[in-house]
C-alpha cells in the first residue's frame, strides 16, 4: 500500500479517535446526572418517611422562595411520591442511554483497535519492503 493509503487510514484512526473522546465525556456527563438524581431520590424517599410519621392534622409547610407556605398533608404527601416517581423514571432513561453510549464506546474501541493493526501492518510491509 502506498503512503497516502497509510495517511487516510491514520486520518481515519484520529477521527474514531476523536468520536471515542466525545463518546467518553458523554458517559461521564450522563453519570455524574445519575449521581445528582440518585441523591435527589434519596433525599425525597426520606422526606416521604418523615410526611408518613405525621398525624393527618399535623401543619406542613412548603417552601417557596423565601417564603414558607402551608400545604395539605395529603398535597405533600402526593407532590413528594410524583417528585419520586419522576425521579425514578429519569435514572432509568440515564442507565438505557449510558448502556447505548457505552456499547457504541466498545464498538469504537474495538474499530480503533482494527485500525491500528491495519497499521502496523502496512508500516512493518514497508520496513520489510526497504529492507528487501
Amino acid at each position: 500500500m502506498s503512503s497516502s493509503n497509510l495517511r487516510d487510514l491514520q486520518r481515519e484512526l484520529e477521527n474514531k479517535a476523536n468520536d471515542l473522546s466525545k463518546l467518553q465525556k458523554e458517559i461521564a456527563k450522563n453519570h455524574q446526572m445519575r449521581k445528582k438524581y440518585t441523591l435527589q431520590l434519596g433525599e425525597n424517599e426520606l422526606v416521604l418517611k418523615e410526611l408518613d410519621l405525621l398525624k393527618d392534622d399535623t401543619n406542613v409547610y412548603k417552601l417557596i422562595g423565601p417564603v414558607l407556605v402551608k400545604q395539605d398533608l395529603a398535597e405533600a404527601n402526593a407532590n413528594v411520591r410524583k417528585r419520586i416517581e419522576y425521579i425514578s423514571a429519569e435514572l432509568k432513561r440515564l442507565d438505557a442511554t449510558v448502556q447505548d453510549l457505552e456499547e457504541k464506546q466498545n464498538s469504537k474501541k474495538d474499530a480503533i483497535l482494527k485500525l491500528q493493526q491495519r497499521i502496523q501492518s502496512l508500516q512493518a510491509g514497508k520496513v520489510h519492503q526497504n529492507n528487501c
